[in-house]
């Protein structure tokens, strides 16, 4: 028989034992069986050495050459299943593509659950959402329609190749950003100087990032910092103020469009504060003029005027020839009172007073309105058009084209007891002088020349 010389050196060292043994003059009992052991080994390694028994070698490349042809014929996948990312309420698919199929089948299988979706062409699961499409014998898709978060994980595509072969991919659900109603602040009234704590919960996936900023994009007074917007869940200022008051948004986001928000309006109470920018204020008989008063107030407060004497203005503007006219704007928290009175006569001189209230307080000021002389302005004398001229010496070569203009004395917008009547009588008595002077004059050259 063929020995493979890998074993001839542990058959030498068998045969140089037994004749060690033998020198040792050992029993013939134990040296029979130890001879009989040592050829059943020496048979044992011989047979296991040569398993064709043919004498000839043992052809060490057939069985690679074998696995060779034997791998190409199988199945293989000619591409890696992609990964998927989808938006919750949208349909997803994945693809598998398998070549060299032949006899063997695909089937889909949800990895964490160990749940098997399809076996070739069909259909297995009881998830109605769940369907199957194939191609060619080569692809073959998974539809998942209106996808929810529970549908996110592995999903793997293998065939029943012995051993089993397989692909994996993963179905990634986004979720984009919603605010939790239950969780979330809602508008909120505090005093003024206390502390005030906004809070904002989001849900989504990936996690929401979410910012506060104010609703007309001014800056936020935050502890000491002036800031556009806050970082986090969680507004809370210390100390708030009026400037605190208005609307705030919470913002979420988690690159999943769209992102959300929701307004939270922040209202600070606080008792009325007045201001008077002018407390003197002149004016002349005859003379329109408006006193002005500002006040802050929240809740919003109740503003009228009085007079010094303390009875409450009422401006009715239906009534033709109102003396009084009380107009107030309001802007937030902010109200911008003003009181007109028309032609002033010297019964309105004297002190009025803006008064404003609320549930929180009172608060008055006085302005005093003082009489002023009239201003003096400049007389406007003006010239009548030719033809409304009076020619008083018609045929009169010194008198030209025409007697001399009429003058005209513009007085200021008083009532009739102010006019200056001396002006108004030296006006008529310088007309008939002159009117005298002219009659003197012609009854003169008619005596000298005869006319």
């Amino acid at each position: 028989m063929f020995v493979s010389t890998q074993y001839q050196f542990f058959l030498d060292a068998i045969a140089d034992h037994l004749l060690e043994m033998e020198t040792l003059q050992v029993n013939n009992t134990v040296w029979n069986l130890m001879i009989f052991f040592c050829l059943l080994i020496t048979s044992v390694i011989i047979v296991s050495g040569n398993p064709q028994q043919t004498g000839k070698e043992v052809d060490l490349n057939a069985n690679s050459v074998n696995q060779f042809n034997h791998e190409t014929s199988m199945p293989r996948f000619a591409e890696p299943i992609p990964n998927v990312t989808v938006s919750i309420g949208r349909d997803a698919l994945l693809a598998c593509v398998v070549d060299n199929l032949r006899g063997f089948r695909v089937a889909w299988v949800r990895v964490d659950t160990q749940t098997i979706l399809s076996i070739h062409h069909n259909v297995i699961t009881q998830n109605s959402r769940i369907t199957l499409s194939y191609n060619d014998h080569r692809s073959w898709y998974l539809h998942i329609k209106d996808v929810h978060e529970e549908d996110r994980g592995w999903y793997m595509c293998q065939v029943n190749t012995d051993p089993m072969r397989s692909r994996q991919g993963y179905l990634q659900v986004v979720v984009p950003p919603s605010i939790i109603d239950k969780e979330t602040s809602t508008d909120m009234v505090v005093r003024e100087a206390s502390n005030a704590t906004l809070i904002c919960k989001a849900a989504g996936y990936p996690e929401p990032y979410v910012m506060w900023r104010r609703e007309d994009g001014d800056d936020i007074n935050y502890n000491g910092d002036t800031v556009n917007f806050i970082d986090g869940e969680v507004l809370h200022i210390t100390r708030v103020s009026r400037l605190h008051m208005g609307a705030y948004l919470c913002i979420a986001s988690n690159g999943v469009p769209p992102s959300i928000s929701k307004r939270v309006t922040l209202k600070v109470q606080f008792p009325p504060m007045l201001t008077i920018s002018n407390q003197l204020v002149g004016g002349y008989i005859g003379q329109d003029i408006k006193l002005e008063c500002h006040t802050e107030a929240f809740p919003t407060s109740i503003n009228f005027w009085t007079t010094e004497k303390g009875d409450m203005i009422v401006s009715d503007m239906t009534v033709s020839g109102e003396k009084y006219e009380a107009i107030s704007t309001d802007s937030g928290y902010n109200k911008y009172m003003i009181l007109k009175i028309r032609k002033l006569s010297p019964q309105d001189f004297g002190s009025y007073k803006c008064v404003a209230k609320n549930s929180l307080g009172e608060t008055d000021g006085f302005i005093k309105l003082d009489q002023i002389a009239v201003p003096s302005r400049p007389m406007a004398i003006t010239e009548e058009p030719d033809d409304d001229r009076k020619d008083y010496n018609d045929g009169d070569d010194d008198g030209g084209n025409g007697g001399p203009s009429e003058t005209v004395f513009n007085s200021l917008p008083t009532d009739n007891s102010s006019l200056n009547s001396d002006a108004v009588r030296w006006s008529h008595d310088g007309i008939f002088g002159w009117l005298a002077s002219a009659g003197c004059c012609w009854m003169a050259s008619t005596l000298v020349f005869g006319r």
